[in-house]
């Protein structure tokens, strides 16, 4: 996963922010698309959801940035040795195709979404939100967030081999939901949160069928050098694997109910990814249609 050394990155589409508190108590962030995202969030990942998001609707840009990522990130030589700078260039590249892929359509132009890093907690157009959420996308004011160790529990929490492009998965999938945003498919995913062919899953494989479809499309966005290898796709497969639903139920309870699923099955979410990744085009994602 080489980036192009002399290629510019642009790292004002990623905030670099400081903790911030968080708080307890009911999910206060509305229901629809917002309210889905933190329930999902919540299954997924174990944990109380008024740990995770409390709070009315904040105003993110009370928190100023911790530091300049411009000053650091200015290339694509820069990307390869920080991993701060390769979250710059893999957002810059994942906006590079999604805004030349959608004006294409006649379904609307896409709207550039930053993304924010943070550590232990953050404020946010859908609440505050802790770190325990892992990373996410909040549709009310258009913004990924993620904490940078996320990467470490997703090999030692969740058994994934990890690597740069399993980083590059991640942040692929939760643009995937931008694009949802964008489109109106969140709107379809709502009051149908649990089960095996529920809303919120369909909307999760959709999710990882678009950052299959950036994979196969990245090298033409002028950031990398070559298109990605076999092993770094298998590292996006691994990745994906390990946070299917059925896997992570084994781990923590012990046996699987279809009837909680919220994200898929191990299997499902590879063969979403796969799909996206072999066809590179979104058309071939409706996830909403037929068996999944």
């Amino acid at each position: 996963m080489d980036f192009r050394d002399n290629v510019d990155l642009d790292a004002s589409q990623v905030e670099n922010r400081g903790g911030g508190g968080i708080g307890r108590g009911g999910i206060a962030i509305g229901g629809g698309a917002a309210g889905i995202i933190a329930l999902i969030a919540a299954l997924l990942f174990g944990v109380n959801p008024g740990d995770i998001m409390g709070g009315g609707g904040s105003d993110p840009g009370a928190v100023q940035p911790s530091s300049d990522l411009a000053d650091k990130c200015k290339t694509g030589a820069d990307a390869d040795q920080s991993e701060e700078c390769r979250v710059v260039g893999i957002v810059n590249s994942i906006q590079e195709y999604w805004s030349g892929a959608l004006d294409k359509e006649a379904s609307g132009s896409y709207t550039p979404a930053k993304t924010v890093l943070f550590s232990q907690a953050v404020d946010t157009g859908c609440g505050q939100a802790s770190s325990q959420v892992g990373p996410f996308y909040c549709p009310n004011d258009q913004k990924v967030y993620l904490d940078l160790t996320f990467f470490d529990e997703l090999q030692s929490r969740f058994g994934a081999k990890g690597g740069p492009f399993a980083q590059a998965y991640v942040i692929a999938h939760e643009y995937g939901h931008h694009v949802q945003n964008l489109l109106g498919a969140m709107e379809r995913a709502q009051g149908d949160q649990q089960g095996p062919e529920s809303g919120s899953v369909r909307l999760e494989l959709q999710a990882d069928c678009y950052a299959g479809v950036w994979s196969k499309n990245a090298v033409n966005t002028g950031f990398y050098e070559k298109d990605f290898t076999k092993t770094e796709i298998q590292e996006a497969l691994d990745a994906a694997a390990a946070v299917g639903d059925d896997r992570i139920q084994e781990r923590s309870q012990g046996r699987v109910d279809p009837e909680a699923f919220t994200h898929g099955t191990s299997e499902q979410r590879m063969k979403w990814f796969t799909r996206g990744y072999e066809s590179g085009a979104p058309d071939r994602c409706d996830t909403f249609a037929g068996d999944i």
